[in-house]
This record gives C-alpha cells, structure tokens and sequence, in this order.
C-alpha cells in the first residue's frame, strides 16, 4: 500500500503495556557500573537509558566477560517481574490482524530475545511477526541502529525507504532514522525526541491510528 511493505515495532508501551520499572532498572545498572570503577558517580543520568549507560561503560575496554554477564543479570531481572501481567496495549491484536498479510512485520527491542518472544506469544501476537530482534541479535542496542540494520539484512528484498517503524521512546527514533527508516511515535513525549535530535514523521496516540497512516501517505 503506497510503497510500504515493512513495519518495524518497538514493543515495551508500543505493542505491550510494559510493567518495567525502568527508572529503577537504569538506576540499579548505574550504581553496579559505578561500583565497578566503569563509570562516573558524577555521570548526569538524566541524559541517557539503560543502554546507553551500558554503551558508556563498554567504551571503557574494562568490561569483561564476567562483568558483562553480572550485569545483565541487572535488566534481565527488572524485564521479566515487568512482563508480568503485561497487558497489550488497546487496539494491538486488531491493528496486527488487519495488517497481517499487507506488510512484512517485526520487532526491535533492547529486551532480550527469550523475555521478548516469551511476552509476544503469552499474548497470543508472536506469529504476527517475521522476525524478533531482541539484544542478543544485535551488536548494540537501541539508540543504535543495529537491530534495525539486522532487519534490513534479513529482509534484503525491502528498501529502508519501504520500512516504516513505531515506538513510543526517543531511542527507537533515533535508531530508525540513522537507518534510514521513517519513524511514527506512539504517544511519545514529542519535545524530548526533538531535543533528542529526533523528528517523527508522523505521531499518533492509538495504534489503531497506524492503519491510516500506512494507507494514506503516499510518500512516507
């Protein structure tokens, strides 16, 4: 439909009504880092996420294997008490039934690869999707553009320019555009992604929104 034929979706508050504390989680992985001589105490935490910190602390070269595996004992712990009795959220399994079939579909996320295929298939929405992209499949996470250069490769028969991707956080736009794919925000926080350097090609509140996005921009 008007030269689109992928949609790439986050999933934490975008497909899933994520329970993730996340504030908690960045706080927790911030001091383990700290404690670890990784990072600065006076690091200003309010400008990143937990990846980003993480990529902040791998550019020290001090991250062994062993680290490396402590800490990610850290999100892996908040992500899965956060799947807990996530709910989906309003209008998802509608929207995907009425897109399945019209657009490769996926999704990227900076959760990991078992927490995010378990989250999709307890709510029955897994098989709507050609490929997950959790952070075990990529070579950094969101802001970077990695998982969605994954999808680009697996799916080399679609263009950047034919992808479309909706997320609700800065870091999903900003990995979209540096690859070259248009980003739709989903009840995002518009003035951040702007001082993030983040400009959605179009915004939307309900997901069911994306059906007349999709079908109505010619040029998107």
């Amino acid at each position: 439909m008007n030269g689109i034929k992928g949609i790439i979706f986050d999933m934490d508050n975008t497909l899933l009504k994520s329970k993730i504390d996340f504030a908690a989680m960045k706080l927790e992985t911030f001091r383990f880092l700290v404690s670890r001589g990784l990072l600065s105490r006076q690091l200003d935490i309010s400008k990143h996420t937990t990846s980003t910190l993480i990529e902040e602390a791998a550019k020290t070269g001090g991250m062994t294997e062993e680290l490396v595996a402590e800490m990610w004992e850290i999100p892996r712990r908040f992500e899965m008490e956060g799947m807990k009795g996530a709910e989906l959220e309003d209008g998802v399994a509608e929207t995907l039934e009425e897109l399945k079939g019209k657009y490769r579909m996926a999704v990227v996320t900076n959760n990991s690869n078992i927490a995010a295929e378990a989250a999709l298939r307890d709510h029955d929405i897994l098989d709507f999707f050609d490929v997950v992209v959790g952070r075990e499949t990529m070579s950094s996470l969101k802001p970077s553009p990695a998982g969605f250069h994954y999808i680009l490769d697996r799916c080399s028969d679609i263009s950047a320019g034919e992808w479309i991707s909706v997320g609700d956080s800065w870091i999903d736009g900003k990995a979209s555009m540096t690859a070259g794919i248009r980003f739709i925000s989903y009840q995002g926080d518009i003035a951040k992604m702007n001082r993030m350097g983040v400009h959605p090609y179009a915004s939307i509140v309900d997901i069911r929104e994306l059906r007349d996005v999709v079908g109505s921009r010619e040029q998107i």
